[in-house]
């Protein structure tokens, strides 16, 4: 048997992703406990008894402020990452349907969307601090100028690769552009723009850390930077684990939704 005929499901499927994971951490405690048996006061990496120490204590509620600084963190980092890629989804739905459709329009804009694409988002934080201040206004247009570009031309070219033959079969029954758009174009769009929004979710957190880095005064990006100056390793590891189970909770989400949305775009699950 061929090794692309082999198609691993259920708990073999698990298993064999588990090992990887089980892997890095084996790796972890041995590298962790080798150094703590050389200098028992190591702060690179941090015991897993300290990481856990560190996290309860992030987990309980501060007299000062009457919450949880982990619970706090998560709250407001979820918030602006949560509206900007609604905005950004939307945004490149919009005009992802638009060029792809209108030969017209892609002529026109086609080149503003592939110039503004390959600009570093990064590069821009500065302008847009100064332009919207150091509010959540700017964090949240980082990461909407980062990702909707690259959202939108995924998603013209997939509108763009429809076949000729359907639009002119819609168009011969006497569809209009809407109905085109509505019918015809909106349903092969949507797997592809939830395939993006995915694949977006890593960039979206790099700029959102990188916005509260600099200016805020919660988030797990501002957290992260605050406990940098102490050395604070068991807090940061923690903090990064926290972050990548979020952003593996967003897109296991998306992944059902398009799924149980449009399983017809999924036809390799099916065998």
């Amino acid at each position: 048997m061929r090794l692309l005929n082999v198609r691993p499901r259920g708990g073999i499927a698990i298993l064999l992703g588990a090992l990887p994971l089980l892997a890095v951490a084996l790796l972890y405690l041995m590298a962790s406990q080798a150094r703590h048996a050389d200098n028992p006061r190591d702060k690179l990496l941090p015991t897993p008894a300290a990481m856990v120490e560190a996290v309860q204590l992030m987990t309980k509620v501060d007299p000062l402020t009457g919450y949880a600084p982990l619970a706090v963190d998560t709250v407001a980092s979820l918030q602006r990452i949560g509206v900007a890629l609604v905005l950004a989804t939307a945004i490149s739905l919009l005009l992802g349907l638009a060029l792809g459709l209108l030969p017209l329009l892609r002529a026109k804009l086609g080149p503003l969307v592939a110039a503004i694409a390959v600009v570093p988002p990064i590069a821009v934080l500065p302008i847009l601090f100064i332009v919207f201040g150091l509010g959540e206004t700017a964090k949240i247009a980082l990461i909407v100028i980062g990702v909707t570009p690259v959202m939108v031309r995924d998603l013209a070219a997939h509108v763009a690769a429809i076949p000729e033959e359907q639009l002119v079969k819609a168009q011969t029954l006497g569809s209009s552009t809407w109905q085109l758009a509505l019918r015809v174009a909106l349903p092969q769009a949507m797997p592809r723009l939830i395939d993006s929004l995915r694949l977006s979710l890593c960039p979206a957190w790099v700029y959102l850390i990188s916005a509260e880095a600099i200016a805020a005064d919660t988030g797990l990006g501002y957290r992260i930077f605050l406990v940098r100056r102490y050395l604070s390793m068991d807090i940061i590891l923690p903090y990064v684990v926290w972050i990548s189970l979020l952003a593996v909770a967003m897109d296991v989400t998306l992944r059902l939704i398009s799924r149980r949305a449009y399983p017809w775009a999924y036809p390799q699950e099916s065998r």
